[in-house]
């Protein structure tokens, strides 16, 4: 019997976890496992990264997943891209992503990120089926957390330690580019700012007075605004194009205020 547009047949099921492209069937992400493994990542995140101030917070770890997400589908659309990412690399190395900042652990902690989150890879391989250990993610992700930072790609480069890796992990990049925009923008003048406070530093001051090279307006011109030209993604020098001209606003605002009557 042919089976008309508005017939619905007893005789199978349809798997909605697939697309069908052709003859062609891809697996939509994420499946129940690995949302399981996803939900302990977070949960794991939430519970470390508890003691952390604002500027570095769960909240800041959630928009990064997100735009990360967002970064690597865009990636995995755009058929000239060199390699599509695997979101569930990209969402699990983001939620994890500083919860071994060195701001807040010990060197000792951060000096070897697979080690420290390898029970956690065991355990979700026990508890929800995925073995990120044996099928190689595992190392991946770790190695992503040991890389996501600005200051660690920085150092790389100048000593001349940056590998092929580097160049061409698309997961990295998405994370990469996602914590960078987070601190650009909107949310990036107020985590600057929270930083600041939580570190006790000055958020302004006469240029001519000491402390006026760690006050938050400097590392503006330090770091933040030399983020844009350095994303990796398409859409995220995209998006970063609006949250750079914000920060110059921005700035400019603060000096406006500062100089009045002068």
């Amino acid at each position: 019997m042919l089976l008309g547009a508005n017939t619905v047949s007893s005789s199978f099921t349809i798997n909605t976890s697939l697309f069908s492209f052709g003859s062609v069937h891809k697996i939509m992400y994420p499946s129940p496992e690995e949302a399981a493994a996803v939900k302990a990542a977070e949960a794991l995140m939430i519970t470390t990264m508890a003691r952390y101030d604002p500027s570095h917070d769960a909240f800041h770890v959630q928009r990064v997943r997100k735009t990360a997400l967002s970064l690597a589908r865009a990636v995995s659309a755009d058929p000239n891209a060199f390699a599509k990412p695997d979101l569930l690399v990209v969402e699990i190395a983001a939620l994890l992503h500083d919860v071994l900042d060195k701001k807040y652990v010990s060197a000792a902690e951060a000096a070897d990120p697979y080690a420290f989150f390898l029970v956690f890879f065991q355990e979700i391989a026990t508890a929800h089926g995925i073995d990120l250990v044996q099928d190689g993610r595992a190392r991946t992700i770790a190695k992503i957390v040991d890389n996501v930072s600005w200051s660690t790609e920085k150092r790389l480069r100048k000593e001349g330690l940056l590998e092929d890796w580097h160049e061409q992990c698309v997961e990295l990049h998405c994370v990469q580019d996602a914590d960078r925009l987070d601190a650009i923008g909107a949310f990036g003048i107020m985590r600057c700012a929270a930083f600041s406070a939580a570190t006790n530093h000055p958020l302004h001051t006469p240029v001519d007075d000491p402390a006026h090279a760690s006050s938050a307006v400097q590392h503006f011109h330090d770091k933040l605004l030399h983020i844009r030209e350095r994303l990796k993604t398409k859409q995220g020098k995209q998006l970063a194009e609006k949250r750079h001209k914000l920060m110059l606003d921005f700035l400019q605002g603060v000096d406006d205020e500062y100089n009045i009557g002068h």
